[in-house]
Formats: C-alpha cells, sequence, structure tokens
C-alpha cells in the first residue's frame, strides 16, 4: 500500500522530491523486512521454499504481471467510455458484457487444453493474446463506437483471460503438498491482488504524466479534454501490453514442460499411526 501510495503521489510532487524517494524507499524497506523475518521464523505465514517450485514460482509472477494489466484497463476503459464517449454508468457496466461471456464460455475450453497440453503453452498463448487486446485498446479513437472499436478488442480480452487464469491457477498449485495448499492458494490470490493495486497505479501515474505534458504542449487545451486523454490513456495501454509481455516471456521460460507432482501424505502419515499403534 505504501509503494502504491508513493506511486500516485509522486504525479503530484515529482519523482526525485524528497517525498517521494522517501516513500518508495520505506516500502523497499518493509518488503526486505517481511523476507527476513519469513527467513528467520520457525513458522513462517510464506514458507520461502515454496518458491522453488519453477511453474508456481512463474504462476504467481505471471499473475501479478496480468492483474496489473487486466486492473489498469478496466480502470482506463471506464474512463474512456464515460469520459471521451460520454456514456452513463449503466452503459460502461453493460459494455464490458461482451468480454465477461466470452470468458465464462471459454474458461472450460482453457481447463481441457490445459489438461491436455500443460499449463506452459496455454498460458504463454493467454498471455499473448491479453496483450495483443490491449495494443487494441491503444487504438482507439477519441470519436469511437462501440461495435467497431471497444467489441473486437473485448472479445480478443476475453479469450486472452481464459486462456490465462485457468492454467495460471492450475500452475499456482503445481506440485505443491497438501500442508501446503492453502499457502499456495492464498498467495496466488495476494500476488493477483497486489499486482492490480500497482498495476492502477503505475497507469494512472503514466496517463497523467503524459495527459499533462500533452497540455503543456498545446496551449489552450484542458486536462479533461477528449484529446488530452487519450495521449494519456494511448501511452499507458502499450505500458500494459508491454507489462502482459514481461508475463508471456515468463510463462514461455520459466514454467515447467511437466511441473511435478506433489508428494502423496497419507501414507506417511498412515505409517506413523501403524507405528502408534
Amino acid at each position: 500500500m505504501l509503494l502504491v501510495y508513493a506511486m500516485t503521489r509522486a504525479t503530484q510532487h515529482g519523482w526525485v522530491t524528497a517525498e517521494t524517494i522517501g516513500l518508495l524507499a520505506a516500502s523497499a524497506a518493509l518488503v526486505i523486512g517481511f523476507v527476513v523475518i519469513e527467513l528467520r521464523s520457525k513458522a513462517p505465514l510464506l514458507p520461502m521454499r515454496i518458491f522453488r517450485l519453477r511453474t508456481l514460482s512463474a504462476s504467481n509472477i505471471s499473475g501479478f504481471l496480468l492483474a496489473g494489466s487486466l486492473f489498469s484497463q478496466f480502470f482506463l476503459l471506464t474512463l474512456y467510455m464515460q469520459q471521451v464517449l460520454h456514456y452513463s454508468a449503466l452503459k460502461t457496466g453493460v459494455a464490458y458484457i461482451a468480454l465477461t461471456l466470452t470468458v465464462i464460455a471459454l474458461s472450460g475450453v482453457a481447463q481441457a487444453l490445459a489438461t491436455r497440453f500443460g499449463v506452459r503453452p496455454l498460458l504463454t498463448a493467454g498471455m499473448v493474446i491479453s496483450g495483443a487486446s490491449i495494443l487494441l485498446y491503444a487504438q482507439l479513437p477519441v470519436h469511437g463506437h462501440y461495435f467497431w472499436n471497444l467489441f473486437p478488442a473485448f472479445l480478443i480480452s476475453g479469450v486472452g483471460l481464459a486462456f490465462a487464469f485457468v492454467p495460471m491457477s492450475i500452475g499456482a498449485l503445481a506440485g505443491v503438498g497438501h500442508s501446503e495448499a492453502g499457502v499456495a492458494s492464498g498467495l496466488i490470490n495476494t500476488s493477483q491482488q497486489i499486482g492490480g493495486a500497482i498495476g492502477v497505479a503505475v497507469a494512472t501515474t503514466i496517463a497523467t504524466t503524459f495527459t499533462t505534458h500533452y497540455v503543456n504542449a498545446h496551449p489552450g487545451s484542458s486536462p479533461l479534454g477528449a484529446g488530452a486523454l487519450m495521449h494519456g490513456f494511448t501511452i499507458a495501454f502499450y505500458a500494459l501490453a508491454g507489462i502482459a509481455a514481461v508475463g508471456a516471456l515468463v510463462a514461455a521460460f520459466l514454467t515447467e514442460s511437466a511441473p511435478p507432482v506433489a508428494a502423496e501424505e497419507e501414507p506417511a502419515e498412515a505409517a506413523v499411526v501403524l507405528e502408534a499403534a
């Protein structure tokens, strides 16, 4: 939260001010402190050994990056539809139905494909498709039309999200024993939530910064004008596409082709019971 606060404040006070640098340093110190405490704890909240599982680690990194781009694109698209296209709040919500229904329709397909071909190819493809949809968002015009501009991008985005989130969830539990399944499940959710929060802060910072640059370069323009807003949104969408591309690379090169199977714990527990008897 401190990191998100520092990034949002940086747009007002600058990146090289003492306040911004101090907040960023404090957030880094808190992260390092958490890791040190967990490494030394006898009963850690997050056992660091869990990150030795490559597919689990890659899934969490990809989840962090995908959530960062996903939450941010929803935020920017909502601003685009309401402030540029002048949609009402209700109309904006209805506009997302195409994306939502696509994700729902393809989730079962994604699960079947992940079971047959594995996590790595499907997760990589999902991240690539998600990045491609964000590039389409970067091409949105000031006088955009829903069915010609937004609708195709929503469909592609739905395909990418379905093909990314399903194998990501599977990979986040790959090789984890029963005793640590809860930790792994909580970890992927935490990675996505933190990624989403930081992603929105990054996207907002980029959009605000370049909107301000546009206004400074075009005397008489308004920060709330369609041209200024779209300039900032476009740059932010390109940055989010880059984040999705990094996630695709992580999925392609860090995810194992055949994740390890968790060791069965029940036989060991049964042996203990027999010995006690």
